[in-house]
């Protein structure tokens, strides 16, 4: 089984892993560079899933051989309790068959949340905000607001494992897929 994974950032690249291995233990998974076709910072789950969706898809075209594409998204939302970052995931398969699932949330501190409103990208604002450098590589916001007990890593395998419950029983979507 090959499995392309829309990124080349450490932390969506081991996510992948670590998900695929629970469903093909065999399965080979490939990064690719890719765009997402929204914005640097996804502004709200619709933008984000779009991202991760694009990124599934376009991964699979890129990779020759690819039997499934997977892609990864962080982005933010906006509620009226304040703004939450999460990560959405998609993965797809030849036949079009697409799985959706997203990671947990956590609400960032307001001084963050008028930062991404302005206009700037989280990852270079948690670098300022923690004085660590390429944290959305590492730890993400995730890792620092829980002191290490959840990872990004860890948040997009959630993402990825939820993605994947369309492949993994089939037969729960069977009266989705007749419409």
């Amino acid at each position: 089984m090959k499995i392309a994974i829309g990124s080349t950032n450490p932390t969506k690249i081991e996510a992948a892993r670590r998900a695929a291995a629970k469903v093909w233990p065999e399965g080979e998974v490939t990064a690719v560079a890719v765009p997402s076709g929204v914005g640097e910072q996804p502004m709200s789950d619709d933008e984000t899933i779009r991202g991760a969706v694009n990124r599934a898809r376009n991964a699979l075209a890129a990779v020759d051989g690819a039997q499934i594409g997977m892609g990864v998204e962080g982005g933010v939302h906006g509620t009226h309790h304040g703004m939450f970052v999460t990560g959405w995931a998609a993965v797809v398969d030849r036949n079009g068959t697409l799985g959706i699932g997203a990671g947990g949330r956590l609400l960032l501190p307001e001084a963050l949340a008028r930062r991404l409103r302005a206009g700037e990208e989280l990852g270079p604002v948690m670098d300022d905000f923690s004085g660590r450098r390429n944290v959305k590589y590492g730890e993400g916001a995730i890792g620092i607001f829980t002191n290490g007990l959840i990872g990004r890593t860890a948040a997009l395998e959630i993402a990825l494992t939820y993605a994947l419950a369309r492949f993994i029983t089939p037969e729960n979507y069977e009266e989705i897929e007749r419409g």
